[in-house]
């Protein structure tokens, strides 16, 4: 495995493997080590790019870091695409990344062969309670009183890998700027190009939803359902676990998207 920069944008990735590109694209707070524990065993069948988005990992914040956001990452993500001269990629992503993912493929659907999208972003049905969470999760003095509280709240299983996660929450991704990129982020979900419902129709590419059953953030049933039934074709599988499930259940989730690339014979 190699680290690099994309100098334009300061970008950090990690590369590493054989074969068609898959992208791995993260949620928020969190980087390319989030999917260390699938890493090694994704590595033996692609070439595999994982990106740390604008102020996480070793990538620096955007200036200001509050222009940070769900927009601001899909700009990032299609420069990065495009000066790697990367023309066909597989793309999985979490949460914010996943709603990347899908925003990036209804932009260049002729450049994404499938996605696996893990309790993606995007699908909410909106009400008064979840604008005033997203409002009030946007503020950096509330992400500041969580630290790592709210990481723990939604990882419902402990492992090495989920504790690690737990961990930058709490410290590197709990201060300076990774604190305002985080809360900006959380301010972007309410832009109207966020809601992916109604856009995610257009998509016909492979694609399947992957949710925790106890995921507290994008439950399996409201989230997961409305993603899996606006995407055309689209599948949903549903694991035992939180919000992560790749760190959570990373065995399970080989299992669930090796067999999801086999059938539909994208790698």
């Amino acid at each position: 495995m190699s680290q690099h920069f994309f100098e334009p944008l300061g970008l950090s990735y990690r590369s590493e493997g054989e074969g068609p590109v898959l992208v791995l694209l993260s949620a928020n707070p969190g980087e390319s080590r989030d999917f260390d524990a699938i890493a090694p065993q994704l590595a033996q069948r692609f070439r595999l790019i994982r990106l740390d988005w604008p102020g996480y990992g070793s990538s620096p914040a955007p200036r200001p870091p509050a222009q940070a956001g769900a927009s601001h990452f899909l700009e990032c993500f299609d420069a990065f695409m495009e000066d790697l001269d990367i023309h066909e990629a597989h793309l999985l992503g979490n949460s914010v990344g996943a709603n990347v993912a899908v925003r990036y493929a209804l932009r260049r659907p002729q450049r994404v062969r499938s996605l696996v999208l893990v309790s993606p972003g995007g699908f909410t049905t909106h009400n008064a309670f979840t604008r005033a969470f997203c409002t009030l999760q946007g503020q950096v003095w509330f992400k500041r009183l969580l630290g790592s509280g709210f990481t723990r709240y939604y990882l419902r299983r402990r492992n090495s890998w989920t504790q690690a996660m737990i961990s930058r929450a709490g410290h590197e991704q709990a201060a300076g700027d990774a604190l305002q990129v985080n809360a900006a982020v959380w301010r972007s979900f309410l832009e109207p190009q966020h809601d992916l419902r109604t856009s995610a129709r257009a998509l016909r590419i492979p694609a399947l939803v992957v949710s925790g059953k106890h995921d507290p953030v994008l439950p399996p049933k409201t989230d997961g359902r409305n993603a899996t039934g606006a995407i055309p074709g689209a599948r949903q599988v549903i694991l035992d676990c939180g919000h992560a499930p790749f760190a959570e259940l990373p065995e399970q989730f080989l299992e669930t998207v090796g067999g999801f690339w086999t059938a539909h014979h994208v790698a």
